[in-house]
């Protein structure tokens, strides 16, 4: 009998010096070096919502280093698996997007970490308008005339892209799939690469970053509709794809993870001081001057947007026949 209840004590004794660890370690984060992994290059969108966090925070806590470090390569799997294999005690966390957290899982024949099991989600950062653009010289005003132009030249058209599986890719096969008409994918390096292939017609139509596009209008360029559910704030005159008939949504957004494991406290702690960050004026009239809106969340609701983002896409891929070896 005093066995059994010293093993019960034991276990209580010990269930309870694990919440104080936990609670501790939260009241602590953060503490010392916080590394905050970008899975794109420095200059990227992901890079430059990353940095604005990581200055915002330390000003908040001085004496704290919030270091950015970038980890290229694989569509955004490279430093998205750094975090998912980092100690999961708040000290490293990351930036990622519906890329490496759920398109790659079905554009990839293998990944080396799994989004479900080996992330956690923290918060949604941010979300930022795509537009489907086409040069002035096509002689289209209208995602209708668009598709016209589709239709009556089936595979004569041409459509840039930031790269295979991308979601500039995915949002032009899905606009061709919807309208009943074939394109053909041109990929480029990136979004400058892409729009400079609008502007000279080796392209004729492309679904990009508004900010991308945006400046080049009076360059040959037209805007005939933005791909998010709603109209943007940034370009309320702006149609919709789904206003203009065809129904394809699509929205480019970042979110903030840590490795599975990490104490629920410390998520909870990360996710207040960031949408904290995300509610500055002053960070908001950052992001808006490159078309982003702050699109903060709990973690709970980023993991239904990254289950929402691999079910969007899942038909699309299989439809297109769309894979990277």
């Amino acid at each position: 009998m005093l066995n059994r209840f010293a093993v019960s004590l034991a276990a209580v004794l010990l269930v309870a010096a694990a919440g104080v660890t936990t609670s501790a370690t939260a009241q602590t984060w953060p503490s010392g070096t916080i590394k905050i992994v970008v899975p794109f290059a420095a200059g990227s969108t992901p890079d430059m919502v990353g940095r604005i966090i990581a200055d915002s925070l330390s000003a908040k806590y001085a004496g704290t280093n919030f270091v950015v470090e970038n980890k290229p390569g694989a569509s955004g799997n490279i430093g998205t698996d750094a975090v998912a294999k980092a100690v999961p005690d708040g000290s490293v966390i990351g930036i990622s997007l519906g890329g490496p957290l759920a398109i790659n899982t079905i554009l990839f024949p293998q990944l080396p970490y799994d989004p479900q099991k080996d992330i956690a989600p923290i918060t949604l950062l941010t979300q930022l308008p795509s537009v489907l653009a086409v040069p002035t010289s096509l002689g289209v005003n209208s995602v209708a005339e668009f598709v016209a132009r589709l239709k009556r030249d089936p595979g004569k058209i041409n459509y840039g892209s930031i790269g295979v599986g991308s979601l500039s890719h995915l949002c032009m096969e899905a606009i061709g799939l919807k309208s009943g008409a074939k394109m053909v994918h041109v990929p480029y390096p990136g979004s400058p690469a892409a729009v400079t292939a609008l502007i000279r017609g080796d392209v004729q139509a492309a679904c990009l970053p508004a900010i991308s596009v945006t400046p080049q209008l009076g360059a040959g360029l037209k805007i005939l509709a933005v791909s998010t559910p709603k109209r943007s704030a940034f370009l309320p005159d702006v149609p919709t794809l789904k206003e203009s008939g065809i129904d394809v949504e699509s929205d480019a957004w970042n979110g903030l993870i840590a490795p599975a494991g990490t104490p629920a406290p410390v998520i909870t702690k990360i996710n207040a001081d960031v949408r904290e960050v995300l509610g500055k004026p002053e960070v908001v009239e950052k992001l808006k001057t490159q078309l982003i809106a702050p699109y903060p969340s709990t973690p709970t609701e980023m993991r239904t947007k990254i289950d929402d983002e691999k079910k969007l896409w899942a038909d699309v891929i299989k439809a297109a026949n769309i894979k990277i070896e």
